[in-house]
């Protein structure tokens, strides 16, 4: 702690942009009423974003606040807002939750999606915040790791993740995790928050190859290796789990780490043009079917001085 506390006060790197993103807006095709049946993407910002297939639209760890802390006037700030407003959504099949971490888990959204989403899915004991904040312990699905549901056509599988979890002071009696999501043609990894552990080769054994990874690449820090990948690890399990595309998360959006802001966009288009590796990076609210080449938008770049 004492190593991190220096530098925090002595870092000088851009951690915020030098001037005002956007205004980025949701795609009118991510607002259809009928979910897609090929497999669609909508990013929201962070890790919040809409994933599509075979009638199925799920809601995956949504935070539309403009902070990702639970204080109102203090705490990480959006560096841009949600391309799309709660009321806004599309019908949905499921809100998908990884863990209870505040850029992961938002409680005001949670309050609004209780009354209109039918269906919640989350780890182990994140159940009991939703609970608390007005969603119906009948509509929560609580899985395992292991553990399988069936949406529609679809098979969702609860997966482990290297992580931790907690919201103010209690640590570590929730849990984290990933999900792979099998269809009648494609799969999917959804990653949540996770340090680099051998488990992803066990699930690429056990499940891949995956048409899509969706990896987490920002928020990095040598200090804490084991809870955050950053852009190296996050490819190394791109390729653990025998991905096909891998689309970056958990970026550009809140000030989390001792990172320049832009730094895992860009570190990881050059880490993956030397690994040959696919990657799929789209702009804020921008919805898309998965490619079969880079498709890479630098939404980044675009500061406005």
């Amino acid at each position: 702690m004492p190593s991190i506390l220096w530098k925090f006060l002595t870092y000088k790197g851009k951690r915020t942009p030098p001037g005002p993103l956007g205004p980025f807006r949701i795609s009118e095709q991510a607002l259809a009423k009928e979910p897609a049946q090929e497999l669609q993407f909508t990013w929201l910002g962070h890790s919040s974003y809409l994933l599509e297939l075979e009638g199925t639209r799920l809601l995956v760890d949504p935070v539309f606040s403009k902070r990702a802390s639970p204080f109102p006037f203090m705490g990480p700030h959006r560096f841009f807002p949600s391309p799309v407003l709660p009321q806004e959504l599309p019908p949905l099949t499921a809100v998908l939750l990884s863990h209870d971490h505040y850029d992961h888990l938002d409680r005001h959204l949670m309050k609004y999606l209780a009354k209109v989403a039918p269906r919640f899915i989350c780890p182990l004991g994140v159940n009991k915040h939703l609970e608390k904040w007005g969603v119906p312990a009948d509509k929560i699905t609580i899985l395992d790791w292991g553990q399988t549901i069936q949406l529609g056509t679809l098979t969702l599988t609860s997966t482990p993740a290297r992580h931790f979890s907690g919201r103010w002071f209690q640590r570590d009696n929730t849990l984290w995790s990933s999900y792979v999501l099998q269809g009648k043609q494609r799969k999917v990894f959804i990653g949540g928050d996770s340090g680099y552990f051998p488990g992803f080769k066990t699930i690429g054994e056990q499940f891949g190859p995956f048409d899509l990874t969706i990896l987490e690449i920002g928020a990095s820090d040598p200090h804490w290796p084991d809870i955050h990948m950053g852009p190296a690890n996050a490819l190394k399990a791109h390729i653990d789990l025998g991905g096909k595309v891998m689309l970056p998360v958990h970026w550009g959006t809140f000030n989390l780490a001792f990172h320049d802001w832009d730094e895992p966009g860009e570190t990881i288009i050059k880490l993956a043009a030397e690994k040959d590796v696919t990657l799929w990076l789209p702009t804020p609210g921008e919805t898309g079917q998965l490619p079969t080449a880079n498709k890479i938008s630098y939404w980044w770049r675009n500061i406005k001085h």
